[in-house]
C-alpha cells in the first residue's frame, strides 16, 4: 500500500509539471499556441471528412441518405478543416471579440443590479459586486483588444492549478506516513 500511494504521489507531481510547463508555453508563447490548437483541430475535421468519404464509398450500393448525406459532410469536414487551419488567426480573433462582448455584457448588467441593489443590501456586499462588475468590464474589454488574452489568460490557470496541485502534492508525500 505505500508504495502504490508513494507511486500516485510521484504521479501527481510528474502531472503537476507538465501542466506548469503547458501553462508557461501558453503564456510564454500565445500565438504559437493558437496556431497549434486550430492546426490539431483542422487536422481532426479533415480526418473526419474522408472518414466520411470512405464511408460513403464503401456503402455506395446502398440507396440509404445516410450514405448520400456522408459525402456531403465529408466534403464540408474537409474544407472546414483546412478553413481552420489557414485562417487560425482570424478564428482566433472572431472567438475572443465574441467572448469579450459576452464578459462586458455580463460586467454591466451586474453593473445594473448593483445599482438596483444599493440601498436593499449592506454597503460593504453592495461595493463588492460593483467592484466586481467594473472587473468584469476591464476584463472584458482586456479579452476583447489583446490578441492573446485567451490563451494567456487560460496559460495563467492552468499555471496557478499545476503549482496548486504541487503544494498539495507534497504536502501529501510527506505526511504519507502520518496517514497510515
Amino acid at each position: 500500500m505505500d508504495k502504490f500511494i508513494k507511486k500516485v504521489g510521484l504521479t501527481s507531481i510528474l502531472t503537476s509539471i507538465v501542466f506548469a510547463l503547458i501553462g508557461l508555453i501558453m503564456i510564454g508563447y500565445p500565438a504559437t499556441t493558437m496556431k497549434f490548437i486550430s492546426t490539431i483541430i483542422g487536422i481532426f475535421f479533415i480526418v473526419v471528412g474522408v472518414i466520411k468519404l470512405i464511408n460513403y464509398f464503401v456503402g455506395k450500393g446502398n440507396d440509404s441518405t445516410l450514405f448520400t448525406n456522408d459525402i456531403a459532410w465529408g466534403f464540408m469536414a474537409i474544407i472546414l478543416g483546412l478553413v481552420t487551419i489557414v485562417y487560425s488567426s482570424a478564428i482566433e480573433s472572431i472567438l475572443r471579440i465574441m467572448i469579450g462582448i459576452w464578459i462586458i455584457y455580463s460586467g454591466f448588467m451586474r453593473f445594473t443590479v448593483a445599482f438596483k441593489l444599493k440601498d436593499t443590501i449592506n454597503k460593504k456586499l453592495w461595493a463588492f459586486i460593483l467592484i466586481l462588475a467594473v472587473a468584469m468590464i476591464i476584463g472584458g474589454i482586456y479579452v476583447t483588444f489583446y490578441p492573446g488574452a485567451l490563451v494567456v489568460t487560460l496559460g495563467v490557470i492552468i499555471l496557478v492549478y499545476a503549482i496548486m496541485d504541487l503544494i498539495e502534492s507534497f504536502i501529501f508525500m510527506k505526511n504519507m506516513k502520518n496517514m497510515l
